[in-house]
């Protein structure tokens, strides 16, 4: 894209008399979101409703002052994610709702409807071209979010065990895609265990759907790659790194296709994006649980373009400094750590967010060149 993307940023103080959702709604309004047709139109807000136990996960305040100002430009909004590979309290759309009302997204606290993108099981879903893709050929996202007139993203930002980070463009790529969609994504990420490390305490197969995880009768693990699927749960359980990708491109490789099925999401349709740089966690709010944030809380960023505003998050977070007795303190606190200068690198060494951005800019998601103005 040759002409320069805006993201629009506001901080988090907040005087007496003006709240946090005063400022979401402003800030949202100053960065355009009015230019869009709303008019009768069905509003996908795609988000993720944090998997129960973990409370880093955006509170549904934010969501319910998004839907308000799509109201009041004439829009039907609904909030929607799709259902998850892993076990846990979102594999199926009833578990999910659930879930989601569990952690207060109903249609009574946030004035909108909740539907789960891709049906009762995960496999409702529309092959969706990707003009200019260059590791898939059709993208299976969620048919409720494929249906909806216009879509609106709106994240939590945070640091990922597979990514890098959760963004707007993680949030639209993997969080849109169908169950069979999320495998595609995840394809080329199948892990290797090192015997040596394992010490067979098993916590990796409470993460595995897919009984893809066996014990020898020494008690160390093996992945059975004709089962796995790829998802990377076991990974992030690990305690004692014994399991790892195995294929030293596949992290990047899964950023790039995540940046595809981004692109089949929002090419050519209506968009809007929002992310919160708040309780910006070491890992995904996929997980029953949330470790300290890394960072300090940012601020709250939104933009006409997923890519821009992806860069302008991370951009601001490269700026902050390590909050003292966290993961990312400790991994620099670590002997012989060597200091990517990069709060995700840092925390994931094995990751490379800029990689899927690179790929988004590539392919014609976005730009990741962008004036960042204020909104006071």
């Amino acid at each position: 894209m040759s002409e320069q993307a805006k993201v629009y940023y506001s901080d988090l103080r907040c005087r007496p008399g003006v709240s946090l959702l005063d400022k979401l709604k402003k800030l949202i309004r100053r960065a355009g979101i009015g230019e869009i047709d709303f008019d009768h139109k069905l509003v996908a807000i795609k988000m993720h409703f944090g998997e129960p136990g973990n409370l880093a996960f955006l509170r549904p305040n934010y969501a319910k002052a998004v839907a308000d100002v799509v109201k009041e430009l004439g829009g039907i909004p609904f909030l929607t994610d799709c259902n998850t590979l892993y076990p846990g309290r979102r594999k199926n759309a009833l578990e999910h709702l659930d879930a989601a009302y569990e952690n207060g997204f109903t249609p009574l606290s946030t004035g909108c409807q909740v539907i789960i993108g891709d049906g009762l099981r995960g496999n409702d879903d529309v092959e969706v071209p990707v003009a200019g893709a260059e590791y898939i050929q059709t993208a299976k996202i969620g048919k409720a979010i494929m249906e909806a007139d216009v879509v609106i993203s709106l994240s939590h930002f945070k640091g990922h065990e597979q990514t890098g980070f959760g963004g707007a463009i993680k949030n639209l790529g993997m969080g849109c895609g169908s169950r069979r969609g999320k495998m595609e994504q995840h394809a080329e990420g199948k892990p290797k265990v090192k015997a040596s490390r394992c010490v067979g305490c098993r916590k990796c197969t409470t993460q595995c759907a897919h009984d893809a995880i066996s014990f020898d009768d020494g008690g160390k693990a093996s992945i059975n790659w004709n089962r796995c699927v790829g998802c990377g749960r076991c990974i992030a359980v690990c305690n004692t790194d014994a399991i790892r990708a195995g294929n030293d491109c596949a992290m990047e490789e899964l950023g790039c296709r995540m940046a595809e099925y981004a692109k089949a999401v929002v090419d050519g349709r209506p968009q809007f994006h929002i992310s919160l740089v708040i309780d910006v966690s070491p890992y995904c709010d996929c997980h029953g649980e949330n470790d300290v944030p890394i960072l300090p809380d940012v601020g709250m960023f939104a933009s006409a373009d997923p890519v821009a505003l992806d860069q302008a998050c991370a951009d601001a977070c490269l700026r902050q400094q390590p909050i003292p007795g966290s993961h990312l303190d400790e991994q620099l606190r670590r002997e012989g750590f060597c200091d990517h200068h990069d709060p995700f690198i840092n925390s994931m060494p094995d990751t490379d967010w800029r990689v899927c951005l690179a790929h988004c800019e590539k392919i014609g998601v976005g730009s990741r060149t962008y004036e960042l103005i204020e909104v006071k």
